[in-house]
């Protein structure tokens, strides 16, 4: 890449300032723009960057000071954004997920898979170092042909009850992301059923959602994958992978800012609490994400989640949902 990819960042929130720190810390990008309809926001973080804040983000997608945009902003501006970018030939990395509609995303499908711009979806976790790893390993045949995956998912704890309301529910804001992971292991999932309770957070019952999970699906070759997931952990965030097939299996443990552990007359082992929120366990994937990025622009190449991958994580999301209500499992065909 002969000079550097100018940035804006849309969105001023957590996510945001994530995105913005990356642009910031990596070779080949340019952090320009800072995007966020509430002008305090955005001068914000655009003042710890050295870099320009704007409340307009179609105004700056259309500014022509920019080569690319990273859209982190609230679920219903991803669709209008993305066609923006795509209008104004303007490489674009969304955040997960595209929308909460099916019809919006279909919508838009041909004219993303078209595009002559980059267009990603901002699924971080296959790129963090420990999921890759397993990812190679499964490639290099090293457990066999899969015959199971377990997924734990337990977040610290709940989100604000605001933030729940327009979420579009557990299953597509944060039980997506291991929707998108199960298939970097099976790709062709067919059939989802999906538990949901309400154990600990009323203001989850509230909203109609659900605070406990656990969903199975089947893959095409009759592959099972199980996802465990909590709205929270008394011991941090509870990320885990487990793959198991003939010849063995790979499993990720969680991560903690130490790897020391005690061993004494009173106990075996003991450790520190694993990291306690998704911005600290994640970093590098978020840094991996966009150097994959700008490497899929260089090289013409898709090397992060597509639009398609992040389609067939929101049909994933729903069918869970679906199944949840009725108590059935349901069919899906993710082409």
């Amino acid at each position: 890449m002969a000079k550097n990819l100018r940035f804006a960042v849309i969105g001023a929130g957590r996510i945001g300032l994530v995105h913005a720190g990356s642009v910031f810390d990596t070779k080949g990008a340019e952090l320009v723009y800072i995007v966020d309809p509430i002008k305090e926001a955005a001068d914000k973080i655009a003042a710890q960057f050295d870099c320009k804040a704007a409340t307009d983000p179609v105004e700056v997608i259309n500014s022509g000071e920019i080569d690319a945009v990273i859209i982190g902003s609230p679920t219903p501006t991803h669709v209008p954004l993305l066609s923006a970018a795509i209008d104004a030939g303007v490489h674009a990395l969304c955040e997960k997920p595209i929308d909460l509609d099916m019809k919006n995303v279909d919508a838009l499908r041909e004219k993303a898979n078209s595009a002559k711009t980059h267009v990603a979806i901002g699924f971080n976790r296959p790129l963090d170092p420990h999921y890759n790893s397993v990812r190679e390993k499964v490639a290099a045949g090293e457990v066999g042909n899969i015959e199971q995956v377990i997924i734990t998912s337990r977040d610290p704890g709940p989100a604000p009850q605001a933030y729940i309301a327009v979420s579009g529910g557990i299953f597509r804001d944060m039980t997506i992301h291991d929707f998108d992971m199960a298939r970097q292991f099976v790709k062709e999932i067919v059939e989802v059923y999906a538990v949901g309770t309400n154990v600990f957070c009323d203001y989850i019952k509230e909203e109609n959602d659900y605070d406990n999970v656990t969903v199975v699906m089947k893959g095409s070759q009759g592959e099972l994958i199980t996802i465990i997931g909590s709205r929270h952990s008394a011991f941090g965030y509870d990320q885990r992978i487990e793959v198991f097939g003939p010849k063995g299996m790979l499993l990720t443990e969680n991560v903690t800012p130490s790897s020391v552990k005690l061993y004494n007359k009173d106990v075996t082992t003991s450790g520190l609490p694993y990291l306690d929120f998704f911005l600290e366990r994640y970093a590098a994937s978020y840094r991996n994400e966009l150097k994959a990025f700008l490497k899929g622009i260089e090289d013409g190449k898709q090397y992060n989640a597509s639009f398609d991958d992040g389609r067939a994580a929101l049909m994933l999301a729903d069918a869970a949902l679906e199944s949840s209500r009725t108590g059935k499992a349901v069919k899906v065909n993710l082409n």
